[in-house]
């Protein structure tokens, strides 16, 4: 059956904010002062115009920030100005995430992640106060009071999880409330928020405490993945995926975004899985749902950072295979998986959402234009072991210019898709830079001319949709 569509070039258009390039995620902080972490991020910066960067453990051991020796302590930010000093210098921004724990103010030695990030509470409340108040200080002192003012300063990272800390709110709530006072203390303006919680959970009763207690709260932050609902990372049954829904994430932004009221509302992580080794993050199923996800999410948040920008990436260990289904949207030679090309389109596309008529069970549409013309975005997506085939899609355009060109660029199993070289090769584990430069060739964009039909104004074309595919068609005048 053939997926049919139409749409009013000239008709009343809502916003599209670019909220997805607001913020992308990475590892933890580190992997900042890596070479090849900072070439990935400039050139997600320069092609996909993400604007901040949030990684965890700014605050941990292994950056230096604060240690001690006896009874005597030792704040040390060197590490972390190298870090934003680079930001600062490619036109980015931080979203400081404050964690996790110095080891010298820890009150147990709870860790996560092969660097033994600390994620126990401060075992005096007063101290982590101070060490929060003298870094941003430092912080204002080196970049100057309207930088930092740009910036968000997000308390901690998923405390209702127990892997993160105890998992009680009052917890939370406590440690909160001495950043907030700490940071609020350099300066009013600084932008502070939470709970940064997982699976949209807290948000009323953190608004709530807030309210009660006197306390700002900047803006909302938490996290989403479609995995959510299946249970553990990786569990994969027919039944848990049979739950699903295709626009899960849509629907539980519109819920949060209810809870959040008039508060800005930042998703600060939402992938493709939570699953940190899933090949689904490497296949054009990831493109397919990345397009379909951000745009339903417009008018709902403020920030939709992806997890993460790179496979330059160790929260368990550090592999060498090129594709390894690792979260990022760059492997760990830099080369462009689907997702990144997807966030690619999403670049390119205006800021004007018309309305779209016509529905089908796996094809979704949407037309945004732009001064220069329109991008009609459609994919054609289904959830693992859910029914999908190849479709026929017919879009019909009215107030089309007369001469109008149509051009489409395509990500599906036969376009930039470079994993599926990488097989036809033989997975090779390590890769010679002429297999790097084939590789990053065949992973490209590339358009390809659209036939179309115009008869009295309106402008008639048809494109076919494989399965788990995006095709952006461009439309401008000649």
């Amino acid at each position: 059956m053939t997926a049919t569509f139409s749409c009013d070039l000239n008709g009343p258009a809502t916003q599209l904010p670019h909220f997805w390039e607001h913020t992308v995620g990475s590892g933890h902080a580190t992997l900042g002062l890596r070479a090849d972490w900072q070439a990935q991020l400039k050139r997600t910066h320069d092609e996909l115009g993400m604007r901040h960067v949030r990684c965890h453990s700014i605050l941990s051991d292994e950056m230096g920030t604060l240690i001690g020796e006896g009874d005597t302590l030792f704040y040390s930010f060197f590490n972390a100005d190298q870090i934003f000093d680079f930001l600062l210098s490619i036109g980015m921004k931080p979203f400081v995430e404050l964690s996790f724990m110095p080891g010298v103010l820890a009150s147990a030695d709870k860790t996560v992640f092969h660097y033994r990030a600390n994620v126990s509470p401060p075992k005096d409340h007063a101290q982590w106060a101070v060490l929060i108040r003298k870094l941003v200080s430092h912080w204002v002192d080196r970049y100057g009071l309207d930088e930092v003012r740009q910036w968000f300063f997000e308390v901690w990272n998923e405390p209702n999880l127990t892997a993160f800390g105890s998992g009680k709110q009052s917890d939370y709530f406590e440690l909160y409330r001495y950043t907030v006072e700490a940071i609020k203390g350099v300066d009013k303006l600084l932008r502070v928020g939470g709970p940064a919680t997982a699976d949209n959970a807290w948000i009323g009763d953190f608004l709530d405490f807030c309210r009660t207690s006197g306390l700002p709260a900047d803006f909302v932050s938490t996290h989403h993945y479609p995995t959510d609902d299946f249970g553990k990372p990786g569990d994969d049954t027919e039944a848990q995926l049979a739950a699903s829904k295709r626009s899960a994430l849509r629907d539980e932004a519109r819920a949060t975004r209810k809870q959040a009221g008039d508060v800005p509302l930042y998703y600060t992580e939402w992938c493709t899985s939570s699953n940190p080794r899933d090949p689904l993050h490497d296949d054009p199923y990831a493109a397919a749902f990345i397009v379909k996800t951000v745009l339903e999410a417009n008018g709902l948040v403020q920030g939709y950072s992806y997890w993460t920008f790179s496979d330059i990436f160790e929260e368990n260990y550090f592999p060498s295979i090129p594709f390894q289904g690792g979260f990022g949207l760059l492997n760990i030679h830099g080369i462009a998986k689907p997702a990144y090309r997807a966030f690619q389109l999403l670049h390119g596309v205006g800021t004007e959402l018309l309305p779209v008529e016509g529905a089908h069970e796996t094809v979704d549409a949407w037309v945004i234009r732009d001064d220069g013309g329109s991008t009609l975005m459609l994919t054609n997506f289904a959830l693992p072991r859910h029914p999908i085939e190849t479709e026929e899609v017919s879009f019909t355009l009215k107030a089309a210019p007369t001469a109008t060109m149509a051009s489409v660029q395509q990500i599906d199993a036969d376009h930039a898709n470079a994993k599926r070289r990488w097989e036809e090769m033989g997975k090779p584990e390590y890769l010679d830079p002429a297999t790097v430069d084939e590789l990053n060739d065949v992973s490209e964009l590339r358009s390809e001319p659209v036939a179309t039909e115009s008869e009295a104004g309106t402008l008639s074309l048809k494109v076919t949709l494989p399965p788990l595919s995006v095709a952006a068609i461009r439309l401008a005048s000649t």
